[in-house]
């Protein structure tokens, strides 16, 4: 008659297999497996075991004799499979993965359903491979590569403010959000309630725009912020005062900006002439995620202007102005890891790549 295997524990993998069979994180089949061995260790026959456990005894042999080859090893990993490779799912593999980064002829991109009727495999087929190779052709991404031929200069320049800010000085990030618009509903919109969204009207009613000047602090991450009607290099200067006027003077004050032309206005030059503890540093061309301030301006957006109601500009400026005031009462310094040399790095690789790339 075949015996099973004795089973004796040390008191570490004591400890772990009754870690395992209690987890609420561990997989189920390592919780049953766990369960298996410590049974067995108390001298349960297999039978017993498999009653108690509802499983099958040859489940129970096989666990049982795997922790008493390899111990602990031995549970957490399942067995090697057995049979020849699957050559041919490979090479279809392959296929799908190739078809897949080139675009169709009559569609911008592929789906699972139009992939597979072209290589000849199910969706599923194609949707495994999709999933095991991160490919998702219905997404994409926005960007563009800037070719500022002082490119790596300025973002040595911006970088090295982020990273080793000056002493005695405040480095402001500075933009403005342009033609913000003062949007009604055409109806009321319905609350949110237990198993169903909140709502809003697809169409609206505009009611003017405003411009949101905004100076963000970046150690403190404070900010200085109006509103004006346009954004010429009038409306530039005045925005300067205000900062001007909100900011110790004893500081310098560094100011990182955009290439909009307002910025380098000849009237604004002059005007920084007269005032030297403004110092101005341009963002590369096409590069506006290097002005940490975008960032602060898709807060305000997410949170109080694109599902906001309001029927006038006033009511507009009046959300903008209130919303800084509260970011500032909790506000938190922004945090810049990215390397210089990092940044330059990527952009030359993907510069390489767009050179290989034919136009279509």
């Amino acid at each position: 008659m075949r015996k099973a295997v004795q089973i004796q524990l040390t008191e570490k993998e004591s400890a772990t297999l009754e870690k395992w069979s209690r987890g609420r994180s561990t997989p189920v089949r390592l919780m049953i497996r766990s369960k298996i061995v410590l049974l067995a260790a108390k001298e349960n026959q297999n039978k017993e075991i498999a009653l108690e456990l509802g499983v099958s005894r040859k489940m129970v042999g096989l666990w049982r004799n795997r922790f008493s080859d390899k111990r602990l090893a031995g549970i957490q990993k399942d067995a090697p499979r057995g049979g020849r490779k699957p050559t041919q799912r490979d090479r279809l593999a392959r296929s799908i993965i190739k078809k897949t980064q080139e675009k169709p002829s009559d569609m911008t991109h592929w789906s699972v359903r139009t992939l597979a009727k072209e290589v000849k495999a199910s969706p599923s087929m194609v949707y495994r491979v999709w999933k095991a190779n991160n490919l998702k052709p219905h997404l994409f991404r926005t960007f563009k590569i800037s070719n500022d031929p002082h490119f790596v200069e300025k973002v040595v320049d911006v970088v090295g403010l982020y990273l080793n800010p000056p002493e005695h000085a405040l480095v402001l990030s500075v933009d403005e959000k342009t033609s913000i618009q003062a949007l009604d509903r055409t109806q009321p919109s319905l609350p949110m309630v237990p198993g169903r969204a909140g709502t809003l009207t697809h169409d609206y009613k505009r009611n003017g725009t405003t411009t949101l000047f905004a100076a963000l602090e970046v150690a403190e991450g404070k900010v200085i912020g109006t509103c004006m009607q346009k954004h010429r290099h009038q409306e530039w200067i005045k925005f300067l005062k205000v900062i001007d006027g909100q900011t110790p003077p004893e500081l310098d004050l560094h100011l990182i900006v955009d290439n909009y032309a307002t910025h380098k206005h000849p009237k604004v030059k002059n005007w920084l002439k007269r005032h030297p503890r403004f110092h101005m540093h341009f963002t590369p061309t096409s590069c506006s995620w290097l002005n940490l301030v975008e960032r602060w301006f898709r807060e305000i957006t997410d949170k109080r202007i694109r599902r906001g109601v309001f029927r006038n500009v006033n009511e507009l400026k009046t959300a903008i102005l209130s919303y800084v005031d509260k970011h500032n009462e909790s506000s938190k310094s922004y945090t810049w890891t990215a390397k210089a040399d990092v940044i330059i790095e990527k952009v030359k690789r993907a510069k390489a790549v767009l050179d290989k790339t034919p136009t279509a």
